[in-house]
């Protein structure tokens, strides 16, 4: 008698759909963080501003995309959805619009003095 597993783990070495989509949520999170850190740290040069308003649309990007793939993934992990790619990309995601939002209201409160 044999058993047939319903989902099978697909090996590491394939980049599914999913996992692909949930990288590149990652990445752009990633990005946000990047910004809204240098923007934070008035590091960047340049307008302070637009620094913050990247970091928080790569977050909410970010999060968005993790958010898809979390969605549509039919199995756990290492079934090929990329669904802990979508939940480290909704986590980066959140960190850089927490990131992007602070710098925002540094910025707001700068210009206002």
């Amino acid at each position: 008698m044999s058993v047939h597993l319903l989902s099978e783990p697909i090996a590491a070495a394939y980049l599914t759909s999913g996992r692909l989509w949930s990288l590149v949520a990652a990445l752009v999170g990633v990005i946000g963080v990047i910004v809204g850190g240098l923007a934070v740290a008035r590091i960047r040069s340049g307008n302070t501003r637009r620094g913050a308003f990247v970091a928080l649309t790569a977050g909410l990007l970010g999060m968005a995309g993790g958010g898809y793939v979390v969605a549509a993934a039919e199995g756990g992990p290492g079934t090929g959805y990329g669904i802990v790619g979508g939940f480290v990309a909704l986590v980066i995601g959140l960190l850089a619009a927490i990131l992007g939002g602070l710098a925002l209201s540094r910025a707001r409160r700068e210009s206002s003095v």
